[in-house]
């Protein structure tokens, strides 16, 4: 077994036959399955993108007689938000291109087998994930190292190679010609196993891993960072040089990021910059995600807020995802938040009310939605993940951990990484002048929204160098990705 011209040793490869073996065994095999594929409407995406979701269906019609004159795949699997943003991302730059885009979510097929190893591996990953969140100890010694250098290790993407063999069967009815774009290495490797000629496999973070490797599909990055490391494949294999990826295998393209922010880029500024100038409350959005990781800092930099919240100076936006139990974590860690004087208001499980909130949101003339204290969840995925991108734009300072979101063009407050990879976001962002650097403690993300509070300059500094960075391209990759579908 090979990996761009780099030979896998023999007990790697066996390693990986028997991983595979055991998720046959545990999940059994249906790669002689026929799963007939239609296209189904999505209450979130289809109206702002003309997007539509691949699901299965009884009958043997033809799926190729289902697709649209310019059709684009965008396969991703659910695991955190961070995939699904990248793909409503594309998924936007490609309605804006003249595409439609069909959505390809291999981890929502509950029959296959593909579906049942993915939710089984992101099942230990998030498992991970809030250990890491509890145990400095299993932080240090384990998950920080292994998403550090464990999954950046050759032999770590021969295991995935094989594995995702598996996957294929949901591939068959799909022509090999229809420009696919994985915003997951599984979807993009499966892909590739299936026969698909265009597929091109959007890599997120800014850390190089051979976790990333999906060989036979276009590799595309955001950075020049891990433009040199995929190409070079340093690290990947120790202190050993490897043989390099060929230039056209990888594509330095910018940030992936939707049509609706970059095209607005200017005046949101604008608007931002006015706001701080003026005394307007100053907006902060939380993105706390289904796992509630980092509820310290969260709740810290809340109760730092709440002052300038009750004298009309600050205004919290908090995205729980599509857990409540996140918001009801917070209410009891934040007693203050069930104090009347302060205005909460809970926009949950009402999709139509929540777009209604953000236009006006953007709009920036009513006074409530720039006041107080907004609470988002909801139970539909789509929802939960899409109302953070909406309330981007309404945004003076995003508060986020350094992982997909830190490419994305609004001044961000960056609090402590959850694994060693996010670290390198942060650094990108802050060198950009879009984002500060990584807070590690609650005490120092408390008082950098202190310092924010008090120098309106900040916000204005941050705005203007998104502008400067909107001017060079910075943010036109999922423009760009979507174009390099139209290579042959």
């Amino acid at each position: 077994m090979q990996i761009f011209n780099n030979q896998i040793d023999s007990a790697t490869y066996k390693k990986a036959l028997r991983t595979q073996k055991k998720f046959l065994r545990k999940f059994g095999d249906d790669r002689n399955t026929e799963y007939h594929l239609k296209l189904t409407d999505n209450n979130v995406l289809t109206k702002p993108f003309d997007c539509k979701i691949i699901q299965t269906k009884n009958d043997g019609n033809t799926f190729a007689n289902e697709l649209p004159a310019k059709p684009i795949i965008i396969g991703n699997i659910r695991m955190g938000f961070g995939h699904y943003r990248i793909s409503m991302a594309m998924a936007s730059a490609a309605r804006s291109l003249g595409y439609t885009p069909l959505w390809l979510d291999l981890n929502s097929f509950p029959q296959t087998t593909c579906t049942k190893i993915i939710s089984h591996q992101n099942s230990l990953y998030s498992t991970g994930s809030r250990l890491s969140q509890k145990s400095r100890l299993f932080n240090k010694l384990i998950w920080e190292p292994l998403n550090y250098e464990g999954f950046k290790k050759l032999s770590y993407n021969a295991g995935d190679q094989i594995t995702s063999q598996l996957m294929t069967p949901l591939f068959k009815e799909i022509p090999q010609d229809t420009p696919f774009i994985a915003t997951h290495v599984w979807p993009s490797q499966a892909a590739v196993h299936a026969g698909l000629k265009n597929v091109i496999n959007a890599i997120p973070d800014n850390w190089p891993m051979a976790l990333h490797l999906s060989e036979g599909a276009l590799h595309t990055v955001q950075t020049y960072n891990t433009y040199w490391g995929y190409r070079t494949l340093n690290g990947f294999d120790g202190k050993k040089i490897l043989n390099p990826m060929s230039k056209d295998d990888i594509v330095f393209t910018g940030h992936y990021i939707d049509h609706e922010l970059v095209s607005n880029i200017e005046e949101d500024c604008r608007k931002r910059i006015e706001r701080a100038k003026t005394g307007k409350p100053i907006r902060f959005l939380f993105t706390i995600g289904g796992a509630g990781a980092q509820g310290e800092f969260f709740a810290a930099i809340i109760n730092t807020l709440l002052p300038y919240v009750k004298q009309n100076k600050a205004c919290i936006y908090v995205n729980c995802g599509d857990y409540q139990k996140v918001w009801e974590k917070l209410k009891a860690d934040i007693p203050s938040l069930t104090d009347s004087s302060i205005p909460v208001t809970e926009h949950f499980d009402a999709w139509e009310n929540e777009l209604a909130f953000t236009n006006k949101a953007i709009d920036g003339n009513d006074f409530a939605s720039g006041t107080g204290i907004h609470a988002f969840c909801n139970k539909d995925i789509f929802a939960a993940v899409y109302i953070t991108n909406l309330l981007m734009r309404a945004t003076d300072i995003l508060v986020t951990k350094p992982s997909e979101l830190a490419f994305y063009p609004v001044p961000k407050l960056f609090i402590k990484r959850i694994g060693g990879h996010e670290m390198w976001g942060a650094i990108h962002s802050a060198e950009l002048g879009d984002g500060t650097q990584e807070c590690e403690t609650p005490e120092h993300a408390s008082s950098i929204v202190k310092l924010i509070m008090e120098d309106s300059g900040l916000i204005e500094m941050m705005c203007n160098n998104i502008v400067q960075q909107k001017k060079l391209g910075t943010y036109d990759g999922a423009y760009k990705t979507i174009k390099l579908t139209e290579r042959n």
